[in-house]
C-alpha cells in the first residue's frame, strides 16, 4: 500500500488546479484505472465513484483557485506542489488512515513530477507535506512520508493513475458548477485557451463587464488577449 499524487488542469484559462491524492493497494483498485486523459468520462466517474467508495482507500483532494494562481509571487511549479503537498495531507489525515498505515513507518509516495527535474519536484514535495506551505497550513500532524516522483506516473502506476482520474473528475464537477453561475452566456467549454466555447465566453463576458470573470486566470496571456481586443474595439468605435 502506498499513496500516488496528481493534478488536473494546470493548464486551462478557467477553473482551479485540482490536486488528488489516493492511498491504496493497487489490487483494490479498479482494474483498468489508467491516466485520465486515456478514460473516457463515464468511465472516468465510475473509477472515482468506486475509489471513494472502496474501505481500504483514502482520499485527499485540493483547489488552487484562479486567484492564488494568479499571484506575482509563485510559479506553477510551486503552485502545483503546493496543490499535491494539500491532497497527500488530505488523504493522509483521512480517518481510514490509522487501520492503513503503520504511523511508525514513512508512507510512501510516488507523485507525477511537475517540474523538469524528477529529483527536485520530489524533494519539494516531502518539504511541503512534511512542513506546511506559504499559504498558511500548519504543520501537520501526520505519518512521515518517503516521496518519489516520474514524468508519466500518472500512465505507469495504477495508485497514481487513479489520483489522476480522482483530481480530473473533481475539476469536471467544479467546472460544471462554474458554468451555472453565468446562465446569461452560452457554456464556458472546458476553460482551456484552445476551446473556442470557453474564449467566446471570456469575450462575451469582457464585452458585458470591461473584465475577467472571477473564474478565469488574469495573469494568463488569454485573458490580456481578449482583453486587449476589446479595448481596440471600442478605440474602432471612436
Amino acid at each position: 500500500m502506498y499513496l500516488g499524487v496528481d493534478e488536473a488542469g494546470k493548464g486551462p484559462v478557467l477553473g482551479p488546479m485540482v490536486a488528488a491524492a489516493v492511498l491504496a493497494d493497487p489490487a483494490d483498485l479498479p482494474a483498468d484505472v489508467d491516466d485520465s486523459k486515456r478514460i473516457a468520462p463515464s468511465r472516468r466517474e465510475a473509477i472515482d465513484a468506486a475509489v471513494r467508495e472502496a474501505d481500504a482507500v483514502a482520499v485527499g483532494v485540493a483547489f488552487v483557485e484562479p486567484a492564488e494562481i494568479d499571484r506575482p509571487d509563485t510559479d506553477m511549479n510551486t503552485l502545483t506542489v503546493r496543490g499535491q503537498a494539500r491532497a497527500v495531507r488530505a488523504a493522509l489525515d483521512a480517518g481510514v488512515v490509522a487501520d492503513l498505515v503503520d504511523p511508525a513507518d514513512p508512507v510512501r509516495v510516488v507523485a507525477d513530477a511537475g517540474d523538469t527535474s524528477e529529483a527536485r519536484f520530489a524533494r519539494r514535495l516531502g518539504e511541503f507535506v512534511a512542513d506546511g506551505d506559504t499559504a498558511g497550513d500548519d504543520a501537520p500532524d501526520h505519518p512521515a512520508v518517503d516521496v518519489s516522483a516520474a514524468h508519466g506516473a500518472d500512465e505507469d502506476d495504477p495508485v497514481v493513475g487513479a489520483a489522476s482520474v480522482v483530481a480530473k473528475v473533481a475539476r469536471d464537477e467544479r467546472m460544471a458548477a462554474i458554468d451555472a453561475d453565468y446562465p446569461a452566456y452560452d457554456a464556458i467549454g472546458s476553460g482551456y485557451p484552445s476551446d473556442p466555447a470557453t474564449r467566446d465566453f471570456l469575450r462575451a463576458y469582457v464585452d458585458d463587464h470591461g473584465e475577467v470573470p472571477d473564474c478565469a486566470r488574469r495573469s494568463w496571456a488569454t485573458c490580456d488577449d481578449v482583453l486587449a481586443a476589446a479595448e481596440q474595439s471600442g478605440l474602432d468605435e471612436f
